[in-house]
């Protein structure tokens, strides 16, 4: 009841060559069509960085010429500020208030930007940090 079917073991015994010699086709096939794999990978992510890189020129192109409208529109404004300013006071001391104004929150917002190019925003904290733990993880596990 329990024997081994001799059939079963011939079927077996027969078949394992020919999977051996098809495991050793396909790892053969496999290591020729890994590299290729692996060019057309690269092919795949150069398009696709390509594409965002074209996109996003797309964008900053769209935001300068945004800008450069909106800038306009300020400065009309500000001649509107001036003009109305004039018919209370002379036009020239409506200009140097209303262009001294200007300037004084221009250079708050120089400054305020300036705080932002300090070398300690640009220190990457967190990871110094983590690794600090790990060394001391290491020195800890070494004694």
């Amino acid at each position: 009841m329990n024997r081994p079917d001799p059939d079963m073991q011939r079927t077996a015994s027969a078949s394992t060559p020919e999977s051996d010699a098809s495991v050793m086709g396909l790892l053969r096939q496999l290591t020729h069509e890994v590299p290729s794999l692996f060019t057309k990978e690269l092919a795949l992510a150069k398009a696709e960085f390509q594409a965002s890189l074209n996109t996003l020129k797309a964008g900053i192109a769209a935001v300068a010429g945004g800008a450069m409208v909106l800038m306009a529109g300020f400065i009309i404004l500000l001649m509107a500020v001036v003009y109305g300013l004039s018919t209370m006071m002379a036009p020239w001391l409506a200009a140097l208030i209303v262009g001294v104004v200007v300037m004084i929150i221009g250079f708050v917002m120089v400054q305020s930007g300036k705080k932002q190019f300090e070398p300690s925003h640009f220190k990457p904290d967190r990871t110094l940090d983590a690794l600090n733990k790990d060394q001391e993880a290491l020195r800890r596990k070494a004694s």
